[in-house]
């Protein structure tokens, strides 16, 4: 009887996973099958979420999988069992079991949505492609003259949505658009490091945007947001880009998850504890170069994702596994039409900015975490090898 490696969910980490099971499936030479779930057809570029233009953010899955034999199934996973080796899940109207000799858990992560009253039913973000795509409708519908857009979260996500956002309302016929970015934190962007926050701060003043720290949402409603304390701010959007969490179906592991709610994995991406179940991406933690912990990115869930596929394939058929380490570490922050910000190492040591940081972060977000586009399948494959790019190029 064939094996089977199922891969749960179609995002950096679960696409990369399956085609790297793919890939060592034909140089190994082995009879297995590869079945990937997803609740879309879709592999989308998330990170570009915050941008005007989704048009080419998508990407069909089968356009990738099906030239290195990959089979999709597209459904929503309910439940894990680790004893019995299952996966649950809702798939062309019925519940179905699908089984498996091993898993890659890959359904990334969600944003965290505190119960804050009113967020849910009028709250905007740009978690998801149908999300930001809402998002983007609400703008383009918004009447002319003055509006105002309250972004919430000064992490990299509220950053890049913000500073995308003057340029949005104009392109919508907002004469006088007003974007605010809060956060709770004192300083807006201060995870990012001391040399990058000045930085920050030049660009967000260029762009216009107001800068809100040390203040935290109590209510959303269709006006816009109360604070803590009572203040008041009207705005026509909440735009809400404040944390984010590994998927709940985590819990579905016998094991202890951290304050995230990722699984600990091992360099080969093996949950901790468990037989037969590999985690990748944003749904699992480990010190990826050793001493620093892996981080909820493309940067880290595509290498995650080429080990985690080809380990699987490897452990099922007892061939060695090969361990991830990561040695660099790079941050490159999009700041709208002023330009980006690139930083290195875990220290973020500043690199370049404006223009030539701008330059980087598009092929970045356009090129470098696309997979192949051509249908070719031997280049398929080879993008899938178990290996780990050089950091990103920096123009003088």
């Amino acid at each position: 009887m064939t094996s089977r490696i199922l891969v749960l969910g179609g995002g950096f980490a679960g696409l990369w996973s399956a085609l790297a099971a793919a890939r060592a499936r034909e140089v190994f030479g082995a009879d297995l099958e590869i079945l990937l779930l997803n609740d879309t057809p879709w592999h989308s570029i998330r990170v570009r979420n915050y941008e005007a233009d989704l048009s080419d953010t998508r990407v069909a899955l089968d356009s990738v999988l099906t030239p290195v034999g990959v089979r999709r199934l597209q459904g929503k996973v309910t439940s894990i069992d680790v004893t019995s080796r299952t996966a649950a899940c809702e798939a062309n109207g019925a519940l179905q079991r699908i089984g498996y000799d091993r898993l890659v858990f890959a359904l990334g992560s969600r944003l965290a949505r505190p119960p804050i009253p009113g967020l849910a039913e009028y709250g905007f973000d740009v978690d998801t492609y149908e999300a930001a795509m809402r998002l983007n409708a609400h703008i383009a519908k918004l009447p002319s003259g003055a509006s105002t857009v309250l972004v919430v979260g000064g992490g990299l996500t509220g950053i890049e949505a913000a500073a995308e956002m003057p340029a949005k309302l104009r392109a919508a016929g907002i004469a006088a658009p007003r974007v605010i970015l809060a956060d709770h934190a004192p300083r807006i962007g201060s995870d990012m490091g001391d040399e990058a926050v000045p930085v920050i701060e030049e660009a967000l003043q260029a762009l216009g945007i107001e800068r809100r720290g040390g203040v935290s949402v109590a209510a959303v409603d269709a006006g816009g947001a109360t604070l803590q304390g009572g203040e008041r701010i009207e705005a026509e959007a909440v735009v809400w880009c404040a944390g984010m969490r590994a998927h709940p179906l985590a819990s579905a592991f016998p094991v202890e998850r951290d304050r995230l709610g990722r699984l600990p994995v091992d360099p080969t991406l093996k949950i901790r504890g468990l037989a037969a179940e590999f985690a990748a991406g944003d749904v699992a933690s480990f010190p990826i170069d050793g001493t620093h912990g892996c981080v909820m990115s493309c940067q880290h869930g595509r290498p995650m994702g080429r080990f985690a596929g080809h380990n699987a394939a490897c452990d099922l058929l007892g061939r060695p596994m090969l361990p991830l380490s990561i040695t660099w570490y790079t941050t490159i922050l999009d700041l709208g039409s002023w330009g980006a910000l690139y930083t290195e190492g875990w220290e973020r040591k500043l690199v370049s900015s404006g223009a030539r940081a701008k330059r980087t972060k598009e092929l970045i977000n356009r090129e470098r975490i696309y997979p192949p586009r051509t249908g070719d399948r031997q280049a398929i494959l080879d993008a899938a090898a178990p290996t780990v790019q050089t950091p990103p190029v920096k123009f003088g």
